[in-house]
């Protein structure tokens, strides 16, 4: 193993996964531990705090017991962490609430109020749409629950807690690094804090949101507690960190302007890299997040249920994903007509809580490959409709390819109809699971480590695995069906809002 070793550490909805590289980002040893996604039924998903950090020190000691006495090496760790929860923490870092997850609803009358009041300066200031992030939760605490919103010294992001629990801190010192800030809608994000104008508006104390750092800030050290807890040497530094689509987007090698990024996983994200901060107050739909290389920004729209609606499916039928990808294969693009729209919890980009899920123009009992297929097409026409809207906002003058990471990125058909209704070619990488080997390299570059620039390093990272050339007739032929996509979509929300209730268990609906 090569001197000196670094740990990253991926803070996901999925789990946890830890992971021991060296300095070029190789990964010598991966310890993984599933999440506990609590959900009362109420519009919460939450986690407990005390479980989550337990399930870093638990990967950390398994990936230190894998490399031995090669562990006395590691110098410095650094963790992303799910970008739209937050929780909050009192004066000695505990934490006063759970975590509430990016999935959490609960908030959605504070999201309305701020669109209400001041959507298109929130846009302006922060760089993406109004949703259910950090600043209808922060609301949400505030006037739900004022007295723990008392107890509250800072809100925080899951890296940011875990990172102060490590290293001992108190509440003074809670940060949160920029890839964060355009998940809060009081925030300045080409200032690289908060608005205090809009803070003012919505009577948000300053004082209980965290200070922004860089990425590659060395906030402490690991305590001799956690340390040997952890089996780490003595003073292994700890950087601030990132945001998880900020960190695989690094490092899938996203350092420059020109190439977009797919993640198909749980969310299925699209992303693009550019030198341009450029709000989208218009369409509402894409987050302009600050990459990690300072000077750059990713802006990005997500749907929040793309992965879960393929492996919903899956489940339903009872087959295997592969298995699944052979049968829509045969299928011929536009599914017979038949459309399907992704959003079992509501349209997160733009924001339209009442969507819900659905297959439409059903007919001659359909396949399950075709079914499959429709939930595939879907993806890709959401990530056209961002790419348009992109384009249009002048965040790209060529795109030169679109790289894939996650599961998703393994499937050959669904890259073919990705490539095929973006008019793009499309790269999947070999390695897909790229935010943790990036946030052992920002360790790296933070603790001085590093022996080039952290985007010249990055730049080099991705292991390019299956090219799919798009094929530009049927780009072509899937603008008809992406269009008659986005005007579905722009219908069924009002559909979605009609006031009939149904009840979850038992009982009938007005109507019956």
């Amino acid at each position: 193993m090569t001197k000196p070793l670094l740990i990253g550490i991926d803070i996901g909805t999925q789990g946890t996964k830890t992971v021991l590289c060296d300095r070029a980002g190789r990964v010598l040893a991966d310890a993984f531990e599933p999440s506990q996604l609590i959900r009362p039924g109420d519009g919460s998903v939450y986690e407990d705090p005390e479980r989550l950090f337990g399930s870093v020190v638990r990967t950390v000691r398994a990936v230190t017991a894998q490399a031995g006495e090669a562990a006395q090496h590691i110098a410095a760790l650094a963790m992303d962490a799910q970008m739209a929860g937050l929780l909050g923490i009192g004066a000695d870092f505990e934490a006063v609430t759970p975590l509430d997850s990016w999935l959490d609803s609960r908030c959605a009358p504070y999201t309305e109020r701020i669109r209400r009041e001041a959507e298109e300066a929130c846009i302006r200031s922060s760089g993406g749409p109004v949703i259910n992030a950090h600043a209808p939760k922060i609301l949400w605490w505030k006037h739900e629950q004022p007295e723990a919103y008392a107890r509250i010294r800072k809100f925080v992001m899951p890296n940011g807690y875990i990172a102060g629990r490590l290293c001992g801190l108190k509440a003074e010192d809670a940060f949160m690094d920029y890839t964060f800030l355009h998940f809060n809608s009081f925030s300045d994000n080409p200032g690289g804090g908060f608005n205090e104008e809009l803070l003012r508006m919505f009577s948000v104390e300053p004082d209980k949101l965290p200070r922004v750092v860089s990425p590659t800030t060395v906030v402490g050290q690991v305590t001799d507690k956690y340390a040997a807890a952890c089996g780490l040497p003595r003073g292994v530094k700890v950087a601030a960190g990132c945001g998880d689509t900020a960190a695989s987007s690094l490092g899938a090698g996203i350092t420059r302007p020109g190439i977009a990024y797919d993640v198909a996983g749980t969310a299925s994200v699209f992303a693009c890299a550019t030198d341009r901060f450029a709000p989208d107050t218009v369409h509402k739909t894409i987050l302009f997040a600050r990459s990690v290389i300072e000077g750059l920004y990713i802006p990005l729209a997500y749907i929040s249920g793309g992965g879960i609606c393929l492996k919903w499916f899956a489940g339903l039928c009872g087959r295997e994903l592969r298995e699944l990808d052979a049968l829509a294969e045969q299928e011929a693009p536009g599914c017979r007509g038949i459309t399907f729209i992704p959003h079992f919890s509501g349209r997160t980009c733009p924001l339209d809580n009442d969507v819900r899920g659905a297959f439409l123009g059903l007919h001659g009992a359909p396949s399950a490959g075709l079914l499959y297929r429709s939930i595939l097409e879907a993806v890709a026409y959401e990530y056209r409709s961002y790419l348009d809207i992109l384009r249009q906002n002048g965040c790209i003058d060529a795109l030169e390819t679109v790289r894939g990471a996650g599961g998703g990125a393994k499937s050959a058909v669904f890259a073919q109809i990705k490539a095929d209704v973006l008019g793009v070619d499309y790269q999947a990488l070999r390695n897909s699971d790229t935010a943790p080997p990036a946030c052992a390299l920002i360790a790296a570059d933070a603790a001085g480590y590093a022996d080039r620039p952290l985007a010249e390093v990055c730049a080099a990272y991705p292991e390019e695995g299956a090219l799919c050339r798009a094929d530009r007739d049927k780009t072509g032929l899937y603008a008809a069906h992406a269009a008659r996509y986005r005007r579905i979509l722009d219908g069924i929300g009002a559909l979605c809002r009609d006031d009939i209730t149904i009840p979850e268990k038992g009982g009938s609906s007005d109507g019956e």
